[in-house]
């Protein structure tokens, strides 16, 4: 099966959640470093947190981190904050089992075709 179009159980989900912590609180600060380093260099043309080649490595390691959530099948949503989707089936029905940046575990569902505003709590 294709990675892209893997389909997780609630468990193997779940299972996951560690390393999904681990990789989300590393692109969080990513995120931070990059936005705070874009932005003085952008307003005031230096930056304590460097210049143009510490961008440049930001966002090289920013898109590792993404890349390792799309390599184990795991849809980004968003990135700010951060949310993503892991394909699954409940009852026959194609969902998303979804986790926010925050969440300390994988607690909710929505419906493929509904998206976040069908959000529910799982079992």
């Amino acid at each position: 099966m294709d990675i892209a179009e893997r389909e997780f159980t609630v468990a193997e989900a779940r299972a996951l959640i560690p390393q999904v912590r681990e990789h989300a609180a590393e692109l969080v600060r990513l995120r931070a470093d990059l936005a705070e380093l874009t932005l003085d260099l952008r307003v005031h043309g230096a930056s304590e947190r460097g210049g143009i080649p510490e961008v440049k490595a930001s966002e090289a390691r920013l898109d590792e981190e993404i890349a390792w959530f799309t390599g184990q099948g795991i849809e980004i949503k968003g990135l700010a904050p951060f949310l993503i989707d892991f394909p699954a089936v409940l009852d026959g029905r194609s969902v998303r089992l979804c986790w926010l940046e925050g969440d300390e575990e994988l607690a909710w569902y929505h419906r493929t075709d509904l998206g976040f505003a069908g959000r529910r709590p799982l079992e």
